[in-house]
This record gives C-alpha cells, structure tokens and sequence, in this order.
C-alpha cells in the first residue's frame, strides 16, 4: 500500500528523537497518575455495571418463575400470560433506538442510573395488585372451611345448609363480583413489565460501549467478561428466590395460616409472588445509586489515545475530520444517517448474514417459547410443586448453560476455529441438542386419573363429551356443579373434582385434615356394593412418574448445555461476516429482529397452543372462564415438546444452507484463517476491512436476553 510524502513527514515528524529533559519525567509521572485514575474509574463503572446485570437478570429470571403463580392468581389463560411476558420486549423496543442512537452524546452513566430507577418502578408495580384486589379465594367445601357448620358434601336436600351460612357465602361472592367487575388487575403487571422492558434499554448498548471506550485495550475483554459471568449468576438466584417465594402462602401477614385449608402441593396454591419483585424492586434501587455520581468522561488510556478504533464514537469520524474529535457532539443528525439507506442495502446483501438472520429468529422463537413455560410443563406433566420446578431449573439448568456458553468460548480459542468450524460447530449443536430433546417424548407421565375428566366412574378410559361425563349415577342425586374445582383422592387412587361429584355423604375434621366418609362414587371402580373415602387435595401421579422427572431432568440438562455450546459460534460467525463499520449497526437489526419476531410472539402462541389441551377450566366468581386447572398430559406433551422441535428443525435447515453459501464462497487458503485473525469465508473489499480489531471480540458470549434464556 503507497503512503503519501504527507503522511510520510508526519509520521517522521511524529517519532523525532528529542533530548531527555525534566519535562519528560512530569510527562511520565502525569501519565502514570492519569493512568492509576483511569483504571480507579472504570474499575468503580465495572463493579456497579456488574451489579446492574445481575439486579436486571434476577427480576427477568423472577418473572419467569411466576408464570403460573400469576396465572392462577389472576385467573387468566396461559395465552394471557404469553402477553404479559412479551410486553418486557414492546417496552425495549419503545426506546432502544432512542437510546441507542442519542445516548453516547448524553451522560451514559446517569441514563443508566435513570434506566434502573424506571426498571425498579416497574418491578414494583407488577408486586402493587396484591394489595388492592383483596385476598385470595380457593374453591373449597364450606365444612373444610369452618367445622363449626356441619353441611353435608352431597346436598340432597338445601335445607341442611344453615340460612345464615347460605346468606353469608352469597354476600361474600356479590362482594367480590362488585370489585372483580370494575378492574382487571393483571394490567398492572403488565405495565410494569412494559416499564421493566423501557428501564433495562439503557444499560446493555450503554454499559459495554463505556467500558469500550475507556478501559484499557487489552483488559476491555475481560472486564466485559466479568459483566457476563455475574449476569449468569443473577438467574441462579431469581429462580431460587421463586423458589423460595412458591413455598409462602400467597396472602402471608394478611391471614392467618392456620386457616389455610390447601398445601403448597395443591393445585389451587399460589405463593407469596409479590414479594420476590419488591424485593427485586429495591436490589435495582441500590444497583441505580452508584451511577448518579460517576463521571460523564474518564480520562482516555494513553495507549487507546491515538487509536483509530479503540471506541464506538470513532466510527462515525472520517480520517479527514479526525482533528476535530472533540467536536463530536456537534455532528449534524443529517451527516450521521445520511448512510443509513447504503448501509442497510448493504448489510441485507449480505447472503450469510440474512440466512443466519432468519436462522437466529427461529430458534428463539423456539427457545424462548420452550423457556417461558417451562415451569409449567414441569407442574403439570410430572406433578412437581411450583417450588421444587424453580428450585430445580435455578440450581441445575442455568449453570448448565452457563458452562455450554463458557465451553464454545474456550473450543474457539483453543482450536483456533475459522468462521467455517464456527458454522459447523454452530449447526451441530443445535442438531444434537434437538435431536436429544427428541427423546423427551418417551419420558412423560400417563394422565392423572380424574373420574369424569380422564376416567370414568367405571374406569375405563374417557371418550366422551368431559362435561356430561362428570354426572354419573353414583352421583345423580347429588346437587353438584360442574364448575367447581375443589379435588378430593379417593382411597382408591383416583382423584373427583369435589367431594360432591364424589358423592360423599359426610365428613370428618377441618381443614387439610378433612375426611369424607360414605363416598358412592368411590367405590364403584372396585367394589360397587361398598362405600369408600376420601381426603383433600388430588391424588398423586403414578409410581413411574418420578423415575421419568429424573431422566427428564438429566436429558434436560445435558440438552441445555449442547444447545449453548453454539451460542459463541455462531455469534462470532455473525461478526465475522459484516465490514467493521456495519457492526454496531448490524448487531442493532439483529437484536431488533429477535425481540420483535421472537421474543414478543413466541410466548403468545405458545400459550394459545398449550391452553387447548386443557381438560378443566376454572370458572371467575362473576361468571367467565378463569385459569386451567388440569391439562391433558399426553396432549401437553406433544405439543410443547412438538412445537419447539419442528421450530427448531426449520431453523437448522437455515444452518445448513449458511454453511452452503460459505463453504461456496470460501477457498483453501481462507479456511486456514482462524477467528483470531482476518475474515477468510466472509470476504470483503480490502484487507483494510476485514482486520478485527481486538475491542470487537469483548461480546462473543452476549445474545438478547441471554441470561433467561436455558
């Protein structure tokens, strides 16, 4: 490459030797200061950024947790609650681009703290509904409720009830009807996801580019990497703080727990969800302070001085202008996006990176579907508490993923795989990860048995409409509803819907130590001529059901790790394959296109898909269809298992066909190049282009909202 006679004299001009004086010694002893305070800058910056991470992750890891707490609380479908979950994207996406494009001319680190205050704000409004819409209310036979009334199961005849009790229950549900009537108060949570979604725009784009430009080159990759290593931590204690949260009774320090009829077993248990996000509240609260007081600017590293891409402000000045830096500021919007349109043209020319686009949409669409309702899945396909399910996903799958993350990192660096090895290593883990959640079909429980709804009241397996079938001549001269979900297990081994459908006849005790006696129903299956009994809550699902919760749990891990194995890949392979000047820009569509096409519809259909294997439905105290309260397991089964694979074959096909167009593109003297050094399979211009620059390799373990996603 020619150098002009310009550049040559002042590049000589430049190194001139010149004689040691006592002013080089203050030179040297200023910079050594400058460089200690730098380095106390953004060491201060890298410790409250961290904590940042780790609050943001830990309420966003928290929300899943509580998908079926607040579905149950609420009384709303799980199609709902898919909307809810997505709102946390709307509200990123209301500002990212804002926020992207003007906030490196504004003060980073006091945008940050505004970011945690709003994200605090909204944690706390999804926590405000359970002090304004009363106290929970679970289906339950009054004698459960107060021993005191003795009121028979079957009421044969309405005049055993007392009318005082009667009167006293019927003003208790117009009381509630009145209030349920004129709010919906799961808006409220998800406001303030919406707001969750708005507070954490700031502090990904804002957080790393600050730490870019003012660390010192060569440590800019570990400090980020330490920003990423806590935000995996902070999911490990959301969903154990879930976990925790699961097992206290939703209404604790409202009630008395000794009139709590129902166990943290039971399927009508809500636990205490409010209080993980005021806790979560505060945590961004404290994680916001530090930002308030750090400087807009921190002295510039000498070595990163003179750098014409040591940070992210750089890429927007020409070697022309280069002399006025300090002008940046002033740079007139027009002459920024004036290259918005060439740069988008080019950036979609690009085969790989389309193919790879559209590979990434899909797939997320299948891992953030497969994620949200996770929790769920594991309830009501093993039986498992809302306690143990978040217990078990915080303390085994996430560090899985964490580990199948931090492994991809460590086979790229110690193999010095090229951007071809990196698309293979991409596609194989995805097809082994699928190919392993493939055998998750083999490995779910029967259906529980549930007269009337699964069974009936002869045993035989049910085919006909589940609502006629509830009604029986066990049970006919009972006067039931159809739309009570009050479980009761008989002695044997099969749960009804209440004690009246069971045709009990009277009852012993109060409480969860209930008893029904003289049972008609219960003795059908076996011994028609003998009455059985019963006692609250469902009975458990079959004896091979926790064998296959723990091969669940081994196949889910072990796939939770292959899958992130190629997380690292194939985001170096995303980054190989633009011209450095489109990175940002490029990484900008790409997180754009996850969020709008992935992260907000994928829990709506997913929810749409898994309400339809409902068996029985709640039914709202003011009429209308409340939550599920038994699924079809078999049906569960295939569809949420069926639903993540066929999105993820489709997307593996995209894999391949990016592995086609490069392999084509590529030649026997690129593939030697490893991704350490230049861009061999994704050629551009110049070799000027396809130099990477070291601060470019500080996000390789970064992909949206990876810290929730297993």
């Amino acid at each position: 490459m020619e150098i002009s006679s310009k550049d040559n004299t002042q590049f000589f001009s430049n190194n001139t030797i010149l004689p040691v004086d006592r002013s080089s010694f203050k030179s040297e002893s200023s910079t050594s200061k400058e460089k200690q305070s730098c380095c106390g800058g953004i060491k201060v910056f890298l410790a409250a950024l961290s904590f940042v991470y780790f609050a943001k992750a830990l309420s966003g890891s928290y929300l899943k947790s509580t998908i079926t707490q607040i579905e149950r609380r609420f009384d709303i479908p799980s199609s709902l609650v898919g909307v809810i979950d997505g709102s946390f994207e709307i509200g990123n996406l209301l500002i990212i681009i804002l926020v992207s494009y003007f906030g490196a001319k504004l003060h980073r680190p006091r945008i940050i703290g505004a970011g945690c205050l709003i994200m605090s704000a909204g944690t706390f409004l999804i926590a405000m509904p359970q002090f304004f819409m009363g106290r929970y209310r679970y289906e339950r036979f009054p004698s459960t409720i107060n021993s005191t009334v003795s009121i028979s199961p079957c009421l044969q005849d309405k005049s055993q009830t007392p009318l005082s009790a009667l009167e006293k229950s019927q003003a208790k549900l117009n009381a509630g009807c009145e209030k349920e009537a004129g709010s919906s108060m799961w808006i409220y949570v998800l406001l303030g996801n919406l707001l969750r979604g708005i507070g954490e725009t700031p502090i990904q784009p804002l957080g790393i580019t600050y730490i870019d430009d003012y660390a010192i080159e060569e440590n800019a990759a570990l400090y980020i990497g330490c920003v990423q290593t806590v935000a995996i931590i902070g999911p490990i204690f959301g969903f154990l703080l879930g976990s925790l949260c699961a097992k206290l009774y939703v209404d604790i320090g409202f009630v008395d727990l000794d009139s709590v009829t129902i166990t943290h077993k039971d399927v009508q248990w809500v636990g205490a969800w409010w209080l993980g996000y005021l806790i979560a509240g505060v945590i961004s609260v404290l994680a916001g302070i530090p930002f308030w007081f750090l400087p807009e600017h921190l002295p510039k590293p000498e070595s990163r001085k003179d750098s014409s891409t040591s940070s992210e402000q750089s890429k927007f000045i020409t070697e022309e202008n280069r002399d006025q830096h300090k002008s940046y500021q002033q740079i007139k919007i027009a002459e920024m996006a004036k290259d918005f349109l060439p740069s988008l043209k080019s950036l979609f020319g690009n085969p790989v990176y389309i193919l790879y686009l559209c590979a990434s949409i899909i797939q997320f669409n299948s891992l953030i579907g497969m994620v949200t309702y996770k929790p769920k899945y594991i309830e009501q396909q093993y039986g498992q508490t809302s306690s143990k399910t978040n217990f078990v996903i915080g303390l085994i799958n996430i560090p899985a993923v964490a580990f199948g993350i931090f492994s991809g990192g460590l086979i790229m660096k110690k193999f010095r795989i090229n951007v071809l090895g990196a698309a293979k290593l991409s596609l194989g883990s995805s097809f082994f990860g699928y190919l392993l959640l493939l055998s998750l079909f083999a490995m779910g429980c029967e259906n529980s048995e549930v007269a009337g709804l699964t069974v009936s009241y002869h045993g035989t397996k049910q085919t006909t409409d589940y609502e006629q079938a509830l009604f029986s001549e066990c049970n006919s001269g009972c006067a039931c509803s159809k739309n009570d979900w009050d479980p009761i297990c008989g002695e044997n081994g099969v749960t009804y819907i209440s004690a009246c459908l069971a045709g009990c006849q009277a009852s012993n005790g109060s409480g969860k130590n209930t008893v029904f006696f003289n049972c008609t129903c219960v003795g059908t299956l076996e011994s028609p001529s003998q009455s059985s009994s019963a006692v609250v809550g469902p009975c458990q699902k079959g004896n091979e059901c926790p064998k296959m919760f723990l091969y669940f749990l081994v196949i889910s891990v072990i796939t939770s790790y292959t899958l992130s194995v190629g997380g690292t890949p194939g985001y170096m392979l995303l980054l190989r394959c633009i011209k450095p000047h489109l990175k940002s820009f490029a990484l900008g569509i790409y997180t754009l296109a996850i969020r709008v096409l992935a992260g907000i519809p994928a829990p709506v259909y997913f929810g749409v898909a898994i309400d339809t294997t409902c068996l029985k439905w709640g039914s709202k105290r003011c009429g209308g269809r409340g939550a599920c309260r038994l699924y079809n397991s078999s049906a569960l089964r295939y569809v949420y298992l069926g639903l993540t694979l066929v999105l993820g074959t489709v997307s593996i096909f995209f894999s391949v066909a990016v592995l086609w167009v490069l392999r084509k593109r590529s030649s026997p003297q690129d593939e030697t190049l490893s991704v350490n050094g230049e861009r061999g399979t994704c050629r551009t211009k110049s070799r000027k282009d396809n130099f990477v620059n070291s601060d470019h390799l500080i996000q390789t373990t970064y992909w949206p909202e990876k810290e929730t996603r297993l």
